[in-house]
């Protein structure tokens, strides 16, 4: 079959990987496109991502309520549910194949990050191997921030305006106490690169350099304990207290983890937390008399979509409707991609990369974004990431609380027998 060659049969979309508080918009954009075009005939969600698809727990999106789908907007977690399992054999594979021709799934799209565009490439690559026609576009998903090729990910943009947002107002917190020798150490989530731990930057109000955060540690920029104490003491001494966003990657200058945890997920990635830990036992062991404390956001700062950004919000709805319109015009094994205009303004289009590129690879923040002294981040890193956290995310309300849309998840019939690995 010709790429431009119409291709009739039904869609599949799922979620991997961690959530993000815009993951869902992006579903809802593939549901409202895919609506729109006659070759698609039925439009289904994969409960729990691949899991889903080996045990063949599909449901009907198509038959969800206009309304439902809209929420998905304003609805932080994934709604079709999520994982972390790595198609392990042949057998898996040949499973997802099996399962996609007993419902004739001819267009899947994946959201996900790094290893989930790894398992859309393999996927896809092995429907050419067997002569099945399929159609697979990837979907960006991370706050991470880390995919190749791609200017920003979708999820980014909300997760830097609810840490700068939390960093603001824990100054505030601090400030207000009148307290001295204060050390806080606020912990954000990024394995491999310090794009989340940098957006606290935005947090500093323009021409005030003092403004908290005091120091940035970044998992590009070696850590170094005796540096680490001296920029405490020095910040100390100006304002009294500092505060400090540490990223769960952070490493020392051997490469080393210095949160790591000895187990690791099922893509061999090391398990991180701690690394607020680690930095308060350093302030406690070589400032005597200062206090210490931590924070850590942990999940709050994927999952806080009352605080997210609306700009994010519209992009990941913009990747789903791209991701299907890619489809319908014959492009396979890509992924979608957000590509920033060069106006003084700020504008967005989408592109494509082939998965190939996109799977595994990890972007790392740029050091020339960097301030020299390696705490801070530069007007460069304030002008890409200040655009990306603008509006806020409609949510609605009810009883002073924000209310979540719920999917009704009509089931698909199964067709095959029940899987066993």
């Amino acid at each position: 079959m010709s790429a431009s060659e119409e291709l009739v049969g039904n869609v599949l979309v799922g979620q991997s990987g961690g959530p993000t508080a815009v993951i869902n918009s992006s579903i809802a954009g593939v549901v409202a496109e895919a609506l729109n075009h006659s070759e698609i005939e039925e439009v289904y969600g994969t409960l729990n991502g691949v899991l889903g698809i080996l045990n063949e727990d599909l449901i009907d999106l198509a038959s969800e309520s206009q309304q439902a789908i809209r929420g998905l907007r304003a609805t932080p977690g994934a709604a079709l549910g999520t994982c972390r399992y790595k198609l392990k054999s042949q057998a898996d594979f040949d499973r997802v194949l099996e399962v996609f021709k007993a419902h004739n799934i001819r267009y899947f799209f994946y959201a996900g990050g790094n290893d989930s565009q790894d398992t859309a490439d393999k996927i896809s690559k092995l429907a050419q191997a067997q002569g099945y026609a399929l159609r697979v576009i990837g979907i960006p998903k991370t706050i991470d921030n880390d995919l190749p090729v791609t200017d920003h990910c979708p999820g980014y943009g909300s997760v830097i305006k609810y840490i700068s947002t939390t960093v603001r107002e824990i100054a505030c917190d601090n400030e207000s106490m009148g307290q001295h020798d204060l050390v806080q150490i606020v912990e954000v989530m990024g394995r491999n690169a310090g794009w989340i731990a940098a957006g606290a930057a935005l947090a500093k109000r323009k021409d005030h350099p003092h403004d908290a955060p005091h120091l940035i540690l970044l998992p590009e920029v070696a850590f170094s304990t005796e540096k680490f104490v001296a920029d405490v003491q020095r910040v100390l001494k100006r304002e009294k207290y500092c505060l400090i966003v540490v990223g769960e990657g952070l490493v020392d200058a051997d490469g080393n983890y210095v949160s790591a945890a000895e187990s690791t997920d099922a893509f061999g990635h090391a398990q991180l937390g701690g690394a607020a830990d680690y930095i308060q036992s350093l302030v406690e062991q070589n400032l005597p008399g200062i206090k210490a404390r931590t924070v850590k956001l942990g999940m709050a700062q994927r999952a806080a979509v009352h605080a997210g950004s609306k700009t994010d919000s519209d992009e990941a709805f913009l990747a789903g409707q791209a991701a299907v319109k890619a489809a319908i015009r014959g492009e396979t094994d890509k992924m979608v991609t957000l590509l920033r205009g060069d106006h003084d303004h700020y504008t967005v289009e989408t592109g494509l990369a082939p998965l190939a590129e996109i799977a595994n690879g990890v972007k790392k923040l740029p050091r020339e974004w960097i301030n020299e002294d390696g705490i801070s981040m530069n007007h460069q890193f304030v002008r890409y990431a200040t655009p990306l956290i603008q509006g806020e995310t409609p949510v609605h309300y009810e009883n002073g609380l924000p209310t979540f849309a719920k999917l009704d998840k009509v089931r698909v019939s199964k067709i095959l027998p029940a899987y066993t690995a």
